[in-house]
């Protein structure tokens, strides 16, 4: 039997049940739910909100909240965490709502999300705690900023921002109070006001955690930003391990980002995750923020996690950067990329709230390549696609630094083609430096496939075989940018060309949900 005999286009429930083919899964696409720059008006929950069922349409399954945390202000994003309990419920750090609402808003988002079969996955930031109540003093050395493992003072008494109280929640859902010994190190000294990375020392203190428990770099990755938390300290586990519980108990989410693990206890995480597994019999996602373009030492995170467990895929992302401005092939896409190596721990994204201009890792992506990026990742078959909000939706025409949707309007209906054809065995054509392509053959329940064709140069053409059962169908691009039509010789294959430095997604033009590419995704979401 050849590769294609398998396929009968007839009734597919009946060749369902007589050859007991398995139903092929539905695809699944994260859409992370916000950049940096969204206006601080506490309406973020809301928005989201609203547009939920327009994603879910066009093919978003789930959803990265931001840090929904108190933070040290209600104008920051929450990775200036202060109090972990507080969801925008108590009047602290200038308001009861966060930068992006109230609690009574994230909940009903979250029914909403539930309603419309949309998970919801929390941004956590558990490395290190912002806007202390008071200070304390506690002894401390400076260490190097380049060598945390170099001690380059005396060890004196600081004074430091590190007494948390939360007086506006009280013993609301935890009584535990933050004292100088629950931390490892801080990067302020109020006495002489004097900023430098001090190493907390003391009989209750352990210091920096150990590597390989925290990365490496700069001798030990241990501290990161403001208020170091210490997981060695049974206090802080303790604390930390009871608000997964309790979060999980406030709020149906499907999930966990963590924010900025290589800088916190890998034993302590691997115990959360533990935890929260014993809580939820249909299990969670898990994936985690690892800054490092290094797919090796990506590899080696992931065993020490025991693969319950994805990455973020940043080396994907420099290929990107590199080859959209002109260094490198566009065949070696994915050297050394996370996906290649591990495809089923991989989150593949394109751009992030910490990449994008003017933030501390930008990684620069030239508009022309983004739609090829995002091909890259949502039209094939290993990795899990992330597609970022500012990409989606742009950046807020009335803030600092506004820029329109990316893609030339063309993200949603990649995305709305890998939800309907991006299935079934993937052949590559990455037979040349700067045109590939390839072919998603489909499966007995999803039929249709696609071809995909991508140039970094001039036009491109693949002549590319995607089955004799397609003999004598008409194909066209879903994305409009190619407006001649394909004819399937009697061998499988056809040819399929796209325009210089351009994509194109071709799909039989009788296709199922064809219609649905001529629909208008709405990108006016601050509009309120």
């Amino acid at each position: 039997m050849n590769e294609f005999e398998w396929y009968v286009p007839t009734d597919k429930e009946h060749w369902a049940q007589t050859l007991q083919l398995p139903t092929a899964p539905e695809n699944a696409t994260l859409l992370q739910g916000f950049e940096w720059y969204v206006p601080a008006d506490k309406k973020q929950w809301v928005r989201l909100e609203k547009h939920l069922p327009g994603l879910k349409r066009w093919g978003v399954d789930n959803i990265w909240l931001p840090p929904g945390c108190k933070g040290s202000s209600n104008q920051t994003n929450g990775y200036d965490i202060y109090d972990l309990y507080d969801l925008g419920e108590f009047d602290q750090k200038g308001s009861v709502a966060t930068k992006w609402g109230t609690k009574e808003e994230l909940l009903s988002l979250a029914h909403t999300a539930k309603k419309n079969g949309v998970g919801l996955y929390w941004d956590a930031v558990l490395n290190h705690k912002f806007g202390a109540d008071h200070r304390e003093k506690c002894q401390a050395v400076e260490v190097d900023p380049e060598d945390r493992t170099q001690e380059i003072s005396e060890q004196y008494e600081i004074d430091a921002w590190v007494g948390f109280d939360f007086p506006g929640r009280g013993d609301e859902y935890s009584r535990m109070k933050y004292h100088w010994y629950h931390f490892s190190g801080v990067d302020y000294n109020a006495a002489n006001k004097k900023k430098a990375i001090y190493k907390i020392i003391g009989e209750r203190s352990t210091g920096w955690a150990q590597t390989p428990d925290v990365d490496a770099e700069k001798g030990n990755f241990d501290f990161l930003m403001g208020s170091d938390l210490d997981y060695s300290h049974p206090d802080v586990e303790r604390d930390v391990l009871a608000w997964g519980k309790w979060l999980a108990s406030e709020l149906p989410i499907r999930g966990f980002r963590f924010d900025a693990v290589r800088h916190f206890s890998v034993d302590f995480l691997r115990k959360f995750i533990t935890q929260m597994d014993e809580l939820n019999k249909d299990g969670w996602f898990f994936v985690g923020e690892f800054w490092k373009d290094s797919s090796a030492d990506m590899r080696d995170y992931l065993d020490r996690m025991n693969h319950r467990f994805s990455l973020f895929d940043v080396p994907l992302v420099k290929n990107f950067s590199r080859i959209s401005q002109g260094e490198g092939h566009l065949r070696d896409v994915f050297y050394e990329t996370l996906v290649q190596s591990d495809p089923h721990h991989a989150v593949t994204f394109v751009m992030s709230h910490d990449t994008q201009p003017y933030q501390a890792v930008e990684t620069r992506i030239e508009d022309w390549f983004k739609p090829l990026a995002y091909a890259l990742i949502l039209l094939r078959e290993d990795g899990y696609p992330c597609v970022w909000y500012g990409d989606l939706y742009g950046i807020d025409p009335a803030g600092e630094h506004p820029f329109p949707p990316s893609c030339g309007g063309a993200l949603p209906k990649l995305m709305l083609a890998r939800k309907l054809y991006s299935y079934g065995r993937q052949p590559d054509y990455f037979d040349d430096d700067t045109c590939i392509g390839w072919v998603r053959y489909g499966t007995w329940d999803r039929r249709f496939g696609c071809a995909v064709v991508m140039s970094s140069a001039g036009p491109g053409v693949k002549r590319m075989h995607i089955g004799e059962m397609h003999a004598g169908e008409v194909w066209t691009d879903v994305l409009g940018w190619q407006t001649h039509e394909v004819v399937i010789e009697a061998d499988g294959f056809g040819y399929f060309s796209c325009d210089k430095t351009s994509v194109s997604v071709w799909v039989n033009d009788a296709a199922e949900g064809r219609e649905r590419f001529s629909e208008e995704f709405d990108t006016n979401i601050y509009d309120m």
